[in-house]
């Protein structure tokens, strides 16, 4: 009788969970080929710096986004939703002088129009891909409209410190910003009862409401998070480049979903990981950067993302199919 040797269960558990690790492994080829081909000019502080720096938006942005696809929603609207509450805080700015008026204002309206997506998703049942696409142009079209197309300065020099031209201990804030809502983010999904709803929820909504988990509101409640993300994005988009404007946030959906789903989150719901955006947003900031000082222009960065998109979702699509 010929016995059969079967997989040790530590290999049959890398097999089965290798793709939690394509993030990482992709970061590090991808620094190493930056390294090598732009050589001093990719590999020095400054650049680094930088790279971290531009990446602070978008990770806060795929921290939040972690949340909705953990769901199995999506949220089309955020980039619309940073161009209109730079706005609303610059405006509001203007209007008061006070700094922390103009960030409330920004941060009301962001979450305002993620807890409208909510209403919609819940209330009325309707799938989340079509209510945020079409409150996307909605936000889009205030955002343009309540300026006339114009750009708003930011001069308060409060404002700017806080929200993107300051230092803290030598680092810019915006990475204070960004960990300080990565560490957030974790701490929930992770280590509290309203992360696990999440995951429950996304995993099987019916068996999470005969548990007792109001479905209902967990959705909302993370809209509404989804919506402050972004608006808190596009406040310190405002500060960094000391002013708002009505484009502001228009390219960052693609970048956003590309750092959540490489970073092992699922689009079908039930998984999520803020520690794979985190470094996800770290990769797409990396591989901007490196394009750019290659040469490449943003059409040939904007294929590139797309291509990345492609392949996370495929592989996001399969692991599940295969659990």
């Amino acid at each position: 009788m010929t016995a059969v040797i079967t997989p040790a269960p530590a290999l049959q558990q890398i097999r089965h969970d290798w793709r939690k690790y394509v993030v990482y492994i992709g970061f590090v080829l991808v620094f190493c080929f930056f390294a090598i081909t732009q050589g001093s000019n990719f590999l020095n502080v400054t650049t680094l710096v930088n790279i971290a720096t531009q990446a602070a938006p978008i990770t806060i942005m795929a921290v939040a986004t972690v949340f909705v696809l953990s769901l199995g929603e999506i949220d089309l609207s955020i980039g619309s939703t940073v161009a209109l509450s730079a706005l609303s805080a610059a405006v509001a700015l203007q209007i008061t002088g006070w700094w922390w008026a103009g960030a409330l204002a920004g941060l009301l309206v962001g979450a305002l129009v993620g807890f409208i997506n909510g209403v919609f998703i819940t209330a009325f049942r309707l799938p989340s891909f079509l209510v945020t696409l079409a409150t996307m142009g909605l936000v889009a079209g205030l955002a343009q409209q309540i300026t006339n197309l114009q750009s708003v300065p930011v001069t308060d020099p409060a404002f700017v410190w806080i929200f993107g031209g300051g230092t803290l201990a030598g680092v810019p804030i915006l990475i204070w910003w960004s960990l300080a809502i990565a560490v957030l983010g974790w701490h929930v999904l992770r280590q509290r009862r309203a992360g696990a709803h999440v995951l429950a929820v996304g995993n099987h909504a019916q068996a999470a409401r005969v548990s007792g988990i109001n479905v209902a509101r967990v959705r909302l409640l993370v809209f509404t998070a989804s919506g402050a993300a972004a608006a808190l994005a596009g406040i310190l988009y405002a500060g960094r480049l000391a002013g708002a404007t009505y484009t502001l946030g228009t390219a960052d959906l693609m970048s956003v979903l590309a750092a959540v789903i490489v970073g092992g989150t699922a689009l079908t719901g039930g998984r999520g990981s803020i520690i794979g955006a985190v470094v996800g947003s770290l990769f797409m900031s990396m591989i901007n950067y490196g394009l750019l000082l290659g040469g490449l222009t943003v059409a040939q960065q904007m294929i590139v993302r797309g291509v990345i998109i492609l392949l996370a979702v495929t592989l996001s699509l399969r692991g599940k199919k295969g659990q």
